[in-house]
């Protein structure tokens, strides 16, 4: 499908002024602009076709190049392919921010005064802590050294020296925002960027806080006392309200996040708030059964094993978990039995231990063949 000519897309004439081409140009973006026809596509196409034809016609030597050659000009010099606009052909449009921001300079800036800005939190801080399960059981007071900035205690914020404040910035007026004036295709726009002189506070320190130079915070070593309640979990953060860093132009301070890791127990794993402890039962006493004492983290228990107990059967202390971190009461402890095989025995524990097999009719023990009696084995197939 062949290209329409620029000068008919925009509706002048081939020697119209610059200044109408822009008129036209704004009149017909705003008409089909995609941002204000959602629905329809043909506006798109429209769009796409204004705005190639206004990038031609409103470039003083693309324009002359067009003039000469049309369609098939080369807008780096001299005739040749014409592959339309942005470097690979292709062509794109922004929202209509992008429009107002081409003829206006952004549309924060079309009118009002822009106040400077006001009271800003402090940044939050991070403290990674690592406790034994032991202290989660239990839970601890602890103490923490957080470096921090605070509000300076000479100028109290103010970053100006002691017996001085800051005065209104002479710059802006005290708005914290600097107007320039531009004109475009839709005529003379002000826009506002934040002042230089005051970076947009509006106000100035002229003779500056020694201890903060002119900063208003100071940074500073904390100590800050922190509760880890009994049956925390590893990961869980903790908040102290106010321990953050402090806040600029009287703002609050941000917070301090605790974070909690719980370090592996050689001996305990933990299932939410149930433990789990493994422990080793000798044959004979899985056989005949036996009262021992076991460790949990807050003493010994008494834990009866059953006669005739199997290889991983689990047993239940109840109450001798970790404590419910919300309510009352504690978890319980799971003890898993481990069945030990003795690897060595003495001459008369082999003795008792074939008598015994005897008498329950099982085969125990290993042949010891010789090398004739291996080989006539494998002779007759036995």
């Amino acid at each position: 499908m062949s290209k329409r000519d620029y000068y008919e897309v925009l509706g002048v004439e081939r020697g119209a002024s610059a200044e109408n081409i822009k008129k036209s140009y704004r009149r017909l973006a705003k008409q089909y602009h995609p941002d204000f026809n959602k629905d329809d596509a043909e506006a798109e196409k429209k769009f796409r076709e204004i705005k190639e034809a206004y990038d031609v016609l409103s470039d003083p030597q693309k324009r002359e190049h067009y003039d000469r050659f049309g369609h098939q000009a080369n807008f780096n010099g001299g005739p040749g392919g014409f592959n339309g606009f942005g470097g690979s052909g292709g062509f794109g449009f922004g929202g209509i921010d992008e429009i107002f921001e081409q003829f206006f300079g952004g549309m924060g800036g079309m009118g009002g005064r822009r106040r400077p800005p006001g009271p800003e939190q402090g940044n939050h801080l991070r403290y990674d802590m690592e406790i034994t399960l032991e202290e989660a059981f239990s839970g601890l007071e602890k103490v923490l050294t957080i470096p921090r900035t605070e509000t300076c205690p000479e100028c109290d914020g103010s970053r100006a020296k002691a017996g001085t404040k800051p005065e209104t910035c002479s710059a802006c007026g005290g708005s914290g925002q600097q107007q320039t004036a531009r004109s475009t295709p839709f005529g003379r726009f002000i826009s506002s960027q934040p002042c230089v002189a005051c970076r947009g506070e509006g106000k100035t320190v002229k003779e500056p806080c020694p201890t903060c130079n002119a900063q208003g915070r100071v940074v500073n070593e904390r100590k800050i006392e922190v509760t880890i309640p009994a049956g925390i979990e590893d990961g869980t953060r903790l908040r102290v309200s106010g321990g953050g860093e402090a806040g600029l132009r009287g703002g609050p301070p941000g917070d301090l996040y605790v974070v909690v890791r719980v370090k592996p127990h050689k001996k305990f794993q933990r299932q939410g708030n149930d433990l789990i402890l493994e422990v080793p039962v000798s044959i004979s006493q899985a056989a005949l059964g036996i009262e021992m004492e076991v460790m949990t983290l807050g003493g010994k228990a008494e834990l009866r094993i059953p006669e005739g107990t199997q290889h991983g059967a689990v047993f239940r202390l109840k109450g001798h978990g970790m404590p419910h971190l919300r309510g009352s009461g504690k978890g319980d402890l799971r003890v898993k039995v481990k069945l030990e095989v003795p690897k060595r025995l003495k001459a008369r524990e082999k003795e008792l231990l074939a008598e015994f097999a005897k008498l329950r009719g099982e085969e125990v023990g290993l042949e010891h063949k010789g090398i004739i009696d291996k080989v006539k084995d494998a002779i007759s197939g036995g």
